[in-house]
C-alpha cells in the first residue's frame, strides 16, 4: 500500500493546541443578515502558545490505496492513516477553493467522555480534512459524520461554524467515551439571522425527524442532508447515548443537546455566553435584557441561539464584532482599576484569583491579548468560488490587528504570513505576527491614547483593502483563463500584505518616537512637530488621572506628601 505524507498536516500539528488551553469566538452571519448578501463567519484562534500564520494545502489527485498520515494537532502524537480520496481541493487557512469555511471553538464536554479514544480523528484534523474534501456545508456535514464514524473521535466537545455562499451552519459534537463515534447536530442558521458560539455549547433543543429513518447506523442516513428544506440533522443515537448513560430519561422532542453534554456554570456563562451576548448586544437593541443570564445568574432568561440583528452588517461591522472590550456594559474593561490609569482594557493571567477568602474573575472579552490569528471568511455566491472566497486574516489581538484579504483560490501565500516564518519561541523580522505583536505590547503601557494611533492605521487600510477587493473582483469575474486568475490572486493578496507590513513598520517606528519615555510627542499629518530650529517641540506630559493619584496617597500618603 502507497503511504504518503503530506508536510502541510504535518506542520499544522506545530500550531494546533490541546482543547484545554483552547479558547476562541466564532459569529456566523446568514446571508440575509448582510448588506451585500454574502455569508460570513469569523475566528479568533485564542491560545498563549499559538502563533498566528496562514496554512496552505495545494489541490491534488490521489493514487488509489494511498493514504495520509494524522497527528494530533496537540501533542504531535501519530493518531492512523486514512484513506485519501481521488481528489483534494485547494485550501487557504480554513476556507477551500469552493468558498467552504470553517471555523470552531473548544468545550470539552463531560468529564466521563473525555480521551475516551485511544483511536480517533482530533477536531482539528476533522477541519482540514473536511476542507479538503467538501465543496459546501451540507458536503461537509456528510463528510465529518463518515470520519467520526469510520475513525472515531478522539477530542472533547467542539462547535464548529460552516459556510458556503449560500448557507451557514452550526456543527456541535461530543465523543462517546470509549465508544468509536461521536453525539452531534447541526442546525443551519436562519436567512437574516445570527448566530455564534464561545467555548460554551449552544444548540439546546431542534426539530426531530418524525419519521423515524434515522434508526440506523448507515451511512444512507446522511443523504437527507441534501435535501434544501432539511434545516437540522444529528447522529442517529445523540439523545440514546446520553439514555444508556444515565444523563437524560425524556422524550425525543425534549432532549437539549447543550444541556445534556456541557451543562451551564458560573464560568460557561460570563467567561463564554458573555461574549456571544456582547456580539448580539452591539446588534440588536433588545439584547440588554440577557445581561444578568451572562453575568452568571442561571435562573434568567436564556440567551438564544440566534438573533435577528436590527440592521444589515457589512464585512467591516463583522470585524468591528470581534474588537471587543465589554464597552458600554457592566463588565466594560476600560473602566476598573484593573485597567490602571490609561484604561488597557487586558489583565494578564490567571484570570480568576481569591482575596480573603473570597473568590473573583477577571472578565474574558472578545478580544484578548493572547490571540494567535483570527480571520473573517466571507463568501459570495454570485462570484466564482476562487474570487467570491476572501479570508480576511489578521494576527494577534483583534482590537489592534488589521484584517489582510486572502483570496481561497491562490496557491502562494504572502511570506508574512507563511508557516515556519518564525515561531512562538523564535522572532522573525518578516513575520506579520511579530511586528503586530511589537505594536500592540507597546501599546498596553499607554493604551487610551496610543490606541487611538493604531485604529487610524488599521481604518485607512481595511478601508482601501475593501475598496481594492471590490475593483478586483470586477475585473477577475470576466476573465476565463484560469491559470491567469490564479496568478492574479497570487499578486493581489501578496501586494495587499505587502502594503499592510509597510505601513504597520511605519506605525511600530512612529509609536517609539511619539511615546517613548511616557511623553506624547506633538504629531501633525503623521510627522513629529519641531519648532523653527528643528528642535523638538515639548511633549506632552498628560496627568495621572485623581483616582490613580487616590491610590497612590492612601498607600503611601505619609512617605510621599511634600513638608513644610
Amino acid at each position: 500500500m502507497n503511504t504518503k505524507k503530506l508536510s502541510w498536516v504535518l506542520a499544522v500539528a506545530a500550531v494546533l493546541l490541546p482543547a484545554a488551553l483552547d479558547a476562541c469566538t466564532n459569529f456566523l452571519c446568514s446571508r440575509g443578515s448582510t448588506v451585500d448578501g454574502s455569508t460570513m463567519i469569523t475566528y479568533a484562534a485564542d491560545s498563549h502558545t499559538r502563533y498566528g500564520e496562514l496554512r496552505y494545502c495545494p489541490r491534488a489527485k490521489h493514487a488509489k490505496g494511498e493514504m495520509l498520515r494524522l497527528y494530533d494537532y496537540g501533542s504531535r502524537k501519530y493518531l492512523m492513516e486514512i484513506a485519501q480520496p481521488a481528489e483534494t481541493y485547494n485550501v487557504v487557512g480554513f476556507i477551500n477553493e469552493y468558498q467552504l469555511a470553517i471555523g470552531e471553538t473548544t468545550w470539552g464536554g463531560r468529564k466521563e467522555l473525555s480521551g475516551g479514544n485511544a483511536e480517533g480523528i482530533d477536531y482539528g484534523n476533522l477541519i482540514y480534512v473536511t476542507l479538503q474534501r467538501a465543496r459546501n456545508c451540507r458536503e461537509a456535514i456528510k463528510v465529518m459524520d463518515e470520519l467520526t464514524r469510520e475513525y472515531g473521535y478522539c477530542n472533547g466537545g467542539e462547535s464548529f461554524s460552516l459556510s458556503d455562499g449560500k448557507e451557514v451552519w452550526i456543527y456541535e459534537i461530543d465523543s462517546k467515551g470509549s465508544e468509536k463515534g461521536a453525539v452531534w447536530v447541526a442546525r443551519r442558521v436562519p436567512e437574516g439571522y445570527v448566530c455564534g458560539h464561545a467555548n460554551q455549547a449552544r444548540i439546546t433543543t431542534f426539530p426531530w425527524e418524525k419519521k423515524g429513518e434515522w434508526k440506523s447506523v448507515s451511512s444512507k442516513h446522511m443523504d437527507k442532508i441534501f435535501r434544501d428544506e432539511v434545516e437540522c440533522v444529528y447522529s442517529w443515537d445523540v439523545a440514546e447515548f446520553a439514555r444508556k448513560r444515565g444523563w437524560y430519561s425524556g422524550k425525543d422532542e425534549d432532549f437539549s443537546y447543550a444541556d445534556t453534554y456541557n451543562p451551564l456554570t458560573f464560568s460557561g456563562l460570563r467567561a463564554c455566553e458573555s461574549r456571544v451576548w456582547s456580539m448580539f448586544n452591539r446588534v440588536n437593541k433588545e439584547m440588554q435584557k440577557y445581561e444578568k443570564f451572562v453575568m452568571g445568574d442561571k435562573s434568567a432568561e436564556r440567551l438564544p441561539l440566534w438573533i435577528k440583528p436590527d440592521r444589515k452588517l457589512s464585512v467591516r461591522d463583522v470585524m468591528a464584532l470581534m474588537r471587543d472590550h465589554f464597552e458600554g456594559t457592566a463588565m466594560d474593561m476600560t473602566q476598573d482599576v484593573g485597567a490602571g490609569p490609561w484604561h488597557c482594557p487586558y489583565r494578564w493571567r490567571p484570570m480568576d484569583f481569591e482575596v480573603d477568602g473570597k473568590k473573583y474573575v477577571h472578565e474574558r472579552a472578545i478580544s484578548t491579548q493572547q490571540t494567535g490569528f483570527s480571520f473573517v471568511a466571507q463568501s459570495r455566491s454570485w462570484l466564482k468560488d476562487k474570487v467570491g472566497g476572501v479570508l480576511w486574516f489578521g494576527v494577534d489581538d483583534t482590537y489592534s490587528t488589521c484584517y489582510c484579504p486572502m483570496y481561497c483560490g491562490l496557491t502562494q501565500v504572502p511570506v508574512c504570513f507563511e508557516a515556519g516564518n518564525g515561531s512562538m519561541s523564535q522572532y522573525s523580522e518578516t513575520a506579520a505576527f511579530w511586528l503586530f505583536n511589537r505594536v500592540s505590547n507597546f501599546a498596553y503601557l499607554r493604551y487610551d491614547s496610543m490606541i487611538e494611533d493604531i485604529k487610524k492605521v488599521q481604518g485607512e487600510l481595511e478601508e482601501m483593502f475593501e475598496k481594492e477587493v471590490l475593483k478586483a473582483d470586477g475585473r477577475l469575474e470576466g476573465v476565463e483563463n484560469e491559470t491567469r486568475v490564479t496568478g492574479e490572486l497570487n499578486k493581489l493578496s501578496n501586494l495587499w500584505a505587502d502594503k499592510m507590513m509597510k505601513r504597520w513598520r511605519e506605525l511600530d517606528q512612529m509609536l517609539l518616537v511619539k511615546y517613548i519615555d511616557g511623553n506624547i510627542k506633538h504629531e501633525k499629518d503623521g510627522k513629529i512637530e519641531t519648532t523653527e530650529t528643528g528642535v523638538v517641540k515639548f511633549p506632552k506630559q498628560p496627568k495621572y488621572p485623581d483616582w490613580f493619584y487616590r491610590l497612590i496617597v492612601d498607600e503611601k500618603g505619609e512617605v510621599l506628601r511634600e513638608r513644610d
